[in-house]
Parts: structure tokens; C-alpha cells; sequence
């Protein structure tokens, strides 16, 4: 047995013997992998995208799990779903939990994914126990997280907190021209008795379990991280117009050929922007060319920036700098760079981070503060209501790969953190023995 799984069991032993509070372990494994099921890959992945066949499985699941144990199921116009633990006023701002359900194409079995079941475990417990608590408890799962399939990501929590209109978001089309609007009229066609939320409603506070997706936990031999923020994002869409022509007959100095101009400005952004400093993260990880044929030269390529920065200052002037660059460095081809997302830098509620720091060190797990360098829908709760979120480690911080891992045994803890973090808000099992 390794250090790390002994320090593990001891905790365990120890939260037993003071008659702790804790979740059904191995249900909420087994949920995991029933939903790791819906949308597997042969490498061992999921692609479950927004507002899939793959999607609405896991609803099925998720709400058939719900009802099991006398949960409500509701949802809204933005496709978002909600599990209520009922409360005794049910007028009452509810506390939520939650994260997402959808993956990346070759995404893995943990991230967001994670966050859902851990709350619905943790409601799944209350219940268990006869906890009503005085306003309800939800756990959430927020539509179109990842971006992969609708861009941009974030869309369930963006109308939910007014950051984007739902107008806005049904009228984006897919790769192949599905649009938001057709894909949730699917969805909602597929539960016609689920009960309806209005889009967007009063939170009295958020907590968002969620894997690292980064090494540093586990390098530092922590298994839970406390989320001080989440550091800012912006994304962007390039189109970069050039002219075609005959490969064989235009000559070179004739050319305003769009690749070429593309390669120029993925150098010069790689090298100042990417360069800038040791906290900047920059992407661009789509491209696409055409007409993309081998004796063409190439008439327009796009492309998808993403770039990030914990220090919204250092973020704004990198954007302001990104587009000169590529406005410049086009000619003779011309480019036009479209904002998709600025989320600034935002910081979580100071209290409820004090209060995983005290429920990891309740049940013996040792713990340490930490930067979202990856965005989170509690990105958009943060303005509404008090919010945090809760880290567990990832295998070599993988993650958006089939290949990411998250050990039971943290997945475990990090949802018995979460049960304590909900518990005062139930005014029940405070005194830790039932």
C-alpha cells in the first residue's frame, strides 16, 4: 500500500469511528462508469456532445436515478437540468451543485461529468436520510459546457446568468448546420413531463465539483484543491481572405495566398503573445483552409484562438495586441478577428472556501488553495451568488483525452467535501454522529 492510499484509508477509518456523514462510494463509481458507458470510445473515452442522442441517454439515467429516491427532475428553456431534494419553502432561492455532462469528441469520464454525480449523490444521501432541508437543494447539469459541438461553450450558464440571450444561443449552428434552437426542441421532445424552470432564477450559493484538469495536486500530494478563481479567457475567430489561384501557373509574388498569411501570423502570435510571460496560455486550435486542395492555392483560412491569463490587465492588452497583429500581418491577404468570449478573471466566496478547506480537514484529506487555470460554469454563478469550487487530482493532470483518470478514492473524497460543504445548509448532520 502507497503512502498516499494508506494517509487515504486512515481518513476513512477516522471519519467512520466519529460517525462522519459520508456518501455511498461505490454508487457513486458505479454511476460514473454507467454514464462512461453512454458515449464510450474504443480508447476508453466518452463523446457525449451537447444535445446528443448520447446527451439525452444520460438525462435518462440521471433522471431515472432521481425519481428513484423521490428527487425532482425539472429543466428550462436553455436546456439546463435540474434535480431538486425538496425544501420546506420551495419559493426560496436554492442552493445548487453541479457541473456538466457533456465531453469533448475524444473527451474523458470524469470531467464535468464529475460535478453532476457528486451532487446527485449527495442529494441521493440527504434523502436517504429523510433531510428536508429549508430550501431546496439542486444538482444541476449545465447544457453545452465544452464548445466542442456549439461554440462557444458555457451556453447553459450563460442564459441562465443573463451573460448571453437565449435568443443568441438557439440560433448558432453545429459543424453541420444543426442549430441550438432544433437540438433543444429535440431534447425537450425527448422528456415532455419533465416540469419547466424559468431561464435564470435568484441562487442563494454554487459549489462545482470538478477533476483539475492540471498536475498540480498531484505533484504537491494534495487531494482536495480549494478554487480561489478562475483566470480570465478570450476567444477569438479569424478569417484570413486571400485570393485562389493555380498552383502551377500563379507566380509568387502575384499570390495573396491565405495560408501563407496565416503562417506569418501564427508565428509572430506564438512568439509575442505566447512569449509574453509564464502565466499566458495561447491556443489556436482549429483551422480550417480552402478550398483545401492540393493544387489551389488557398483562398481563406479560419481559425479559433483561445487565450488565457490570470491577471485581466496583462488579458485585455494581449487581445488588443492580437488583433493589430493579425490585421497587419495579413497583407496581402486581409483578416478580420470576431470576440467570441471575454470572461475576465473572477475570484470565489471567501467563506465558502473556508468551508472546504474545514471539510477536507474533517475527514483527514489533505488540501491546498489553487487557480482554475480551465474555465468553469461557476465562472458565471460567481456574479449571482456566493460560489466555489472543489479540486480533485487527475492522473498527470490529463484531461479532454480519453486517457484522463481521476483515483476512486479521490473521486470519493471529494464528494464526501461536497456532502459537508450542502450539510449547514440543511441544518442537518452538524453534529456530525445522525
Amino acid at each position: 500500500m502507497s503512502a498516499a492510499t494508506a494517509t487515504e484509508a486512515a481518513a476513512a477509518a477516522a471519519a467512520e469511528g466519529q460517525g462522519i456523514w459520508r456518501i455511498d462510494a461505490d454508487r457513486l463509481w458505479d454511476r460514473l462508469m454507467a454514464l462512461a458507458r453512454i458515449g464510450a470510445t474504443p480508447g476508453g473515452g466518452v463523446n457525449r456532445q451537447a444535445l446528443s442522442a448520447e446527451e439525452i441517454a444520460s438525462w435518462h439515467a440521471m433522471i431515472d436515478w432521481a425519481l428513484s429516491v423521490g428527487l425532482e427532475p425539472s429543466t428550462d428553456a436553455a436546456g439546463n437540468l435540474f434535480i431538486a431534494l425538496p425544501g420546506a419553502d420551495r419559493d426560496a432561492p436554492p442552493v445548487l451543485a453541479g457541473s456538466h455532462l457533456d465531453s469533448q469528441p475524444g473527451g474523458g469520464r470524469f470531467d464535468g461529468v464529475y460535478g453532476v454525480v457528486a451532487a446527485l449523490e449527495v442529494l441521493t444521501t440527504l434523502a436517504a436520510r429523510g433531510v428536508r432541508p429549508p430550501v431546496d437543494i439542486v444538482c444541476v447539469a449545465w447544457m453545452n459546457e465544452e464548445g466542442s459541438r456549439f461554440a462557444p461553450g458555457m451556453m447553459g450558464s450563460e442564459a441562465f446568468a443573463g451573460v448571453r440571450s437565449l435568443q443568441a444561443v438557439r440560433e448558432v449552428c453545429d459543424a453541420d448546420g444543426i442549430r441550438v434552437a432544433d437540438a433543444l426542441d429535440a431534447l425537450h421532445a425527448a422528456f415532455p413531463s419533465l416540469r419547466r424552470r424559468p431561464l435564470g432564477f435568484p441562487v442563494a450559493a454554487y459549489v462545482e465539483a470538478h477533476i483539475e484538469q492540471g498536475p498540480l495536486l498531484e505533484a504537491q500530494e494534495r487531494v482536495i484543491g480549494v478554487v480561489t478563481g478562475i483566470q480570465g479567457k478570450k476567444t477569438f475567430d479569424v478569417v484570413i481572405d486571400g485570393e485562389r489561384g493555380h498552383a502551377g501557373t500563379l507566380a509568387m509574388a502575384d499570390r495573396r495566398d491565405a495560408l501563407a498569411a496565416f503562417a506569418r501570423i501564427a508565428t509572430a502570435l506564438h512568439a509575442e503573445i505566447g512569449g509574453h510571460d509564464d502565466a499566458v496560455k495561447f491556443t489556436i486550435g482549429r483551422l480550417q483552409v480552402e478550398p483545401n486542395a492540393p493544387s489551389v492555392v488557398p483562398e481563406r483560412v479560419t481559425l479559433r484562438i483561445d487565450l488565457r491569463h490570470p491577471d485581466n490587465a496583462v488579458l485585455d492588452h494581449l487581445g488588443t495586441r492580437l488583433v493589430e497583429l493579425c490585421g497587419t500581418l495579413a497583407a496581402p491577404c486581409q483578416a478580420s478577428v470576431t470576440p467570441l468570449v471575454d470572461a475576465p478573471s473572477n475570484g470565489f466566496d471567501a467563506a465558502l472556501q473556508r468551508a472546504i478547506a474545514e471539510a477536507a480537514e474533517r475527514i483527514g484529506q489533505p488540501h491546498m488553495p489553487i487557480l482554475s487555470a480551465a474555465g468553469h460554469d461557476a465562472r458565471h454563478l460567481a456574479p449571482l451568488c456566493p460560489s466555489a469550487m472543489i479540486f480533485i487530482p487527475c492522473r498527470d493532470g490529463v484531461s479532454h483525452a480519453e486517457h484522463e483518470w481521476a483515483e476512486p478514492a479521490h473521486v470519493v473524497a471529494g464528494a464526501n467535501v461536497l456532502l459537508r460543504v450542502l450539510l449547514p445548509y440543511t441544518r442537518a448532520g452538524l453534529g456530525d454522529s445522525p
